[in-house]
């Protein structure tokens, strides 16, 4: 499976920094878990013991009961996760993945039987990919095309569908399905990530505003009866844009160099309030 489109890894290869430690981790907690077999029933999430064990609705999602469910939901996360990362952030994206991961987890409690792996995240990092690039081809087996959105409407579809059935297969289609209706819930609501896809381009700077001597106005005015700001007033504001397309364009600069990851959260926050008022403008 592999992807391409306008996004900033269009071929998936790019590893973020927290798509990497997530790669890791799991990694990691399948072999401990490979060599410490009775660890796996304090680990796994099951409605009848969440009580005690709190910690399982987050350890859960790094049990994987064998090398091809932990390679799968792994491969998946490589080629949709970077480009969430990048749109929203580490700090958003680490966040909502563990949203995504609880939702199914709480989704799980309409059956007793516990459940294991990094499935129900997954398959909201799948829902959010979709959701912001519907109709980027996804080639499965490097072949064959089909929009994201279709692909991930199809998954999703089957899943519901074997759930309905009463699937007695073992696979946590509850899990699944958690996820997946966890992710696209918050990316609707008011607490989704900000969209950092579109970064804004570096804003031309204006020409200072020459005045009239006659007729006191300056050129470009629409309004006839335009009073011109008294000169300390105006110089000051003059001032303080400029300053702000300083920040703009250093910011900028940085994004051209390390991606949209390498910045900070006070950076992004002034990137976002910079967009704000270019578009207001």
């Amino acid at each position: 499976m592999a992807y391409s489109a306008g996004v900033s890894n269009p071929f998936g290869f790019v590893v973020t920094p927290w798509v990497k430690k997530l790669l890791i981790a799991n990694a990691i907690a399948f072999l401990i878990t490979l060599a410490f077999g009775g660890l796996v029933e304090y680990l796994v999430f099951s409605p009848t013991s969440v009580i005690p064990w709190v910690w399982t609705p987050i350890t859960y999602m790094f049990v994987h009961v064998g090398f091809f469910h932990l390679f799968f939901n792994m491969l998946v996360l490589f080629f949709f996760g970077p480009p969430l990362e990048e749109r929203w952030g580490s700090r958003e994206f680490v966040k909502f993945y563990f949203i995504a991961g609880l939702g199914g987890a709480l989704l799980s409690f309409l059956f007793p039987y516990p459940i294991a792996g990094a499935s129900g995240a997954i398959y909201g990092v799948m829902v959010a990919f979709a959701y912001y690039w519907p109709d980027n081809p996804i080639y499965i087996w490097g072949i064959f095309p089909i929009k994201a959105k279709w692909l991930v409407v199809f998954i999703v579809g089957l899943d519901l569908f074997y759930a309905l059935a009463g699937d007695s297969s073992g696979v946590a289609r509850l899990a699944h399905l958690g996820g997946a209706f966890t992710a696209f819930g918050y990316l609707k609501s008011p607490w989704a990530p900000a969209a950092w896809g579109s970064v804004p381009t570096k804003p031309r700077r204006k020409r200072p505003r020459s005045w009239n001597v006659f007729s006191g106005l300056g050129k470009g005015t629409t309004e006839q009866n335009e009073i011109p700001q008294r000169p300390v007033v105006a110089a000051a504001k003059r001032a303080e844009a400029h300053r702000a397309l300083d920040e703009v364009d250093q910011i900028l600069d940085k994004i051209n160099e390390g991606g949209i990851s390498s910045l900070t959260e006070d950076e992004r926050r002034r990137l976002e309030e910079a967009s704000r008022n270019f578009r207001s403008n």
